[in-house]
């Protein structure tokens, strides 16, 4: 794990809930955060993510631009929005991360270490653009306490 993130083995991203629960760990306030990983298991998850993409979410590599044994690769995780997420409607749109990955192997072609730099932003904002689900307005959402008096 990268992107700015303490490396997580094997035995942390399982208990952290695997898959997107260890690539979407954040250091934002909870109020702030509008997929908290700390609150979800696999199988929520699983169900989150599986609604909201009911054609799946394809992982596509771009660009590859080393081999063996540390192969570095562009990537694009994408799909159709048409089911709702975390309180949000469907859009229909594509919705992608972009990234890349670094795998070190060993001599017998065996993982040792992966590491991956994203934007996870890039995945929840597309994931937030439908209306609520709740009638609540979006600027109901807690503002960035940065650009709080800034116009």
């Amino acid at each position: 794990m990268s992107s700015g993130m303490k490396p997580v083995t094997l035995e942390e991203k399982r208990k952290l809930g695997g898959g997107y629960n260890t690539f979407l760990q954040t250091t934002l306030p909870e109020k702030f955060r509008v997929y908290n990983p700390a609150d979800e298991t696999v199988e929520s998850a699983h169900v989150a993510f599986t609604t909201a993409f009911p054609r799946g979410f394809a992982l596509e590599v771009l660009q590859v631009y080393s081999g063996p044994p540390v192969i570095v690769y562009k990537f694009r995780h994408w799909g159709y929005m048409e089911g709702p997420f975390k309180g949000h409607a469907a859009t229909g749109e594509v919705v992608e991360l972009h990234g890349m990955s670094i795998f070190e192997v060993d001599e017998h072609m065996k993982v040792v270490k992966v590491e991956f730099f994203m934007d996870r932003g890039e995945l929840l904002g597309g994931l937030m653009k439908g209306a609520s689900l709740d009638g609540s307005a979006a600027e109901a959402a807690p503002a960035c306490p940065f650009l709080t008096g800034t116009g």
